[in-house]
């Protein structure tokens, strides 16, 4: 009989352990950086919301899964859900390339409207490949981090040009340095060796690199707010209770809209960190911009080229609203 009972009660309490399922999800970005944050408090929403029946585990700095290879192990299955940088996705699909366009946006209300604009392409492109567009996660603006002053683009000339996607790389092209791919999980060493000694990237990335033991300048140009994209795997997805789907898409609802306020919170304080640890914050002068804005249009027209009349009918859909 007591045998029984112990049965009984270590049945009922393994009845929660069965129900849980549990999720990999792979990021590229440090725990300290901006989105990786909110995606774990998207985690522990998650969690909360379904009484604990979905478990998602942050595998953050690609410790798991290096950025390029993330897309592709969440579409095969390998993992369940992931995060990946949009634009990195730009040679798939020029679209995904519109959020780096230099000086496309000014603010985080333009960054809003502009993935307001991408989304459905985006969520059908991804239905296509078997996933499921769960959010977007944004970065703060993109500024240029240097070793040297840069008064104009002549000062770019040669330099050693940090490139993550197209965009880094064509910016680098145009400016007349060399772009050298390097991920964010790298970054460090690449500049500390002299692989590296300039970069348009955010000023989030920056204090999470520590870039003041390599970097000098700081230039808050504002090239672009790009946004990650986090993606579920539609087998996953389907797998779970009617319930936990309905939670998860109201906490990652939750989680898109609170990207865009953290992101600017944390420019804010970020850009303060590097002028508290010696880095030289500027806006930059009128010369550099103005050949920045330059190079911006040159990419723009490019990119109309490459997306074809889809591009055109976006990029016609954001500059009317």
């Amino acid at each position: 009989m007591i045998k029984s009972l112990t049965a009984i009660i270590a049945l009922a309490l393994a009845g929660p352990c069965l129900a849980q399922t549990t999720w990999q999800m792979p990021t590229p970005y440090p725990e300290a950086s901006v989105v990786t944050r909110n995606v774990m408090r998207f985690a522990d929403e998650v969690r909360e919301a379904t009484g604990g029946k979905l478990n998602i585990v942050i595998h953050p700095a690609g410790s798991l899964i290096k950025h390029g290879e993330i897309k592709n192990a969440v579409r095969s299955g390998q993992v369940e859900i992931g995060e990946i940088l949009a634009s990195t996705l730009s040679n798939d699909d020029p679209i995904y390339e519109m959020d780096s366009l230099p000086f496309l946006v000014n603010d985080f209300e333009d960054a809003q409207r502009l993935w307001g604009v991408v989304r459905e392409h985006a969520q059908k492109d991804m239905t296509r490949q078997r996933m499921t567009l769960l959010f977007a996660n944004s970065w703060g603006p993109q500024g240029l981090y240097s070793k040297s002053p840069i008064q104009s683009t002549e000062d770019m000339r040669g330099a050693k040009f940090r490139a993550y996607n197209y965009s880094t790389e064509r910016i680098a092209q145009l400016a007349g340095a060399v772009p050298t791919q390097v991920e964010a999980a790298d970054m460090a060493q690449a500049f500390s060796t002299g692989r590296v000694n300039m970069m348009v990237t955010s000023t989030a990335t920056g204090v999470s690199a520590a870039v003041w033991d390599f970097l000098d300048h700081y230039y808050d140009v504002r090239v672009s707010i790009p946004f990650d994209l986090i993606l579920v795997n539609n087998r996953a997805l389907e797998a779970l209770e009617p319930d936990v789907r309905s939670a998860l898409a109201e906490v990652a609802a939750r989680s898109e809209g609170r990207s865009w306020s953290m992101a600017e919170d944390d420019d804010k304080e970020k850009l303060k960190t590097l002028s508290e640890k010696g880095i030289t914050v500027e806006p930059g002068s009128d010369a550099l911009r103005n050949e920045l804005k330059k190079i911006g249009e040159t990419m723009s027209a490019e990119w109309e080229k490459r997306a074809g009349p889809t591009g055109s009918s976006l990029l016609k859909v954001y500059k009317d609203q």
